[in-house]
């Protein structure tokens, strides 16, 4: 079961008069890189509910969680749910949709893009290299093409992405401890 979702417009008034609090359910690389201003950051990837004691208390009894689209955050319902909330909400649309009704986001493009889209232009790259190279060079290339191709499938069905576990260990995406 997953919470009510509130719009964009309901959330930052609820946030201004101070009766809700906003959490980013997204990684920390996402969150350093844009953020909705005054969101707690608490990743899903390693929530714990206690984590949100602290945070609202009695002043703020509402919770309104968001990603980055909304999916995540109603994917990971039951889990969230676990914090006992009397009161919890998903944004419509999460941060695209914060965005999309012309509220404001910090951006920091100093830190480096979400891992997913890291891998989409690692892949196409590799892709259309490998195409290119095939074209011009010799067609034994095809196979670069063909290998990406079969990891993206089975990234799709294993849910496990190599790729991105490479990426993922590169210098620009450690955040500093």
């Amino acid at each position: 079961m997953t919470f009510p979702t509130i719009t964009a417009a309901e959330a930052k008034r609820r946030l201004a008069d101070a009766s809700a609090i906003l959490v980013d359910i997204r990684e920390p690389m996402e969150h350093a890189r844009e953020a909705i201003p005054g969101a707690f950051l608490r990743p899903v990837s390693t929530f714990d509910p206690r984590t949100l004691a602290g945070i609202g208390g009695k002043n703020a009894p509402a919770i309104i969680f968001h990603c980055q689209s909304g999916k995540r955050t109603a994917d990971n319902a039951d889990r969230l749910r676990a914090c006992g909330l009397p009161e919890a909400y998903i944004l419509e649309g999460g941060l695209s949709g914060w965005k999309a009704a012309g509220y404001p986001t910090n951006i920091d493009r100093t830190k480096p893009i979400e891992l997913q889209r890291q891998v989409q232009i690692a892949a196409g790259l590799l892709i259309l290299t490998g195409m290119v190279l095939a074209w011009l060079v010799s067609p034994l290339f095809l196979g670069l093409s063909a290998f990406v191709g079969a990891g993206l499938i089975f990234a799709g069905i294993s849910g496990w992405c190599g790729m991105a576990k490479i990426l993922g260990a590169m210098p620009w995406n450690r955040l500093p401890a």
